[in-house]
């Protein structure tokens, strides 16, 4: 599952959640790491889109208007289709300053329930990307390895994208 902002640029200061969800199949029949980013891409755009997050969204909203027995069986069918969630904030390009200190990292972890795997955060802030990753033990006792793999396979996709040509794709 991966969430979807809902919120216009000129509320995003508001507080509160306002963010549907969409199940995205990942490529990961695909070798090639140029194509996975693409399949992902398109994939993605499809979803965004569509009506499914602003359908998520009405129907999480309506859980929490019902009674807990009602709200535990809409909430545990999202959950029974969710293996992981990942999300993607983009945070400010330049450091905050916080009563004259600045903050040099942030972090954040994706909302899940107690019933789905993994969750995988992603968050740029000050020129860099911090990455998290949450797991169940059970299914994924060393998560570890996940964020160990990461990095060489972002070289690899870093390489063979500055092999592509450049321009409007």
């Amino acid at each position: 599952m991966v969430p979807i902002n809902l919120r216009s640029l000129e509320d995003a200061w508001k507080l509160g959640n306002h963010f549907g969800l969409v199940p995205l199949v990942l490529p990961i029949g695909l070798d090639n790491p140029v194509e996975r980013l693409f399949a992902v891409r398109s994939r993605m755009n499809a979803l965004k889109g569509s009506l499914q997050p602003l359908l998520t969204f009405g129907l999480l909203s309506v859980a929490g208007l019902l009674i807990k027995p009602a709200q535990d069986a809409l909430l545990a069918l999202f959950g029974r289709k969710t293996t992981a969630v990942m999300t993607n904030v983009p945070g400010p390009a330049t450091k905050l300053q916080l009563c004259g200190a600045t903050l040099e990292q942030t972090m954040f972890w994706v909302p899940q329930s107690g019933t789905v795997g993994l969750g995988v955060s992603i968050l740029s802030y000050g020129g860099g990307v911090q990455f998290g990753v949450i797991s169940d033990t059970t299914l994924c006792p060393d998560p570890q390895r996940i964020i160990d793999a990461f990095e060489p396979e972002f070289a690899k996709l870093l390489a063979l994208t500055l092999m592509l040509p450049w321009g409007n794709t």
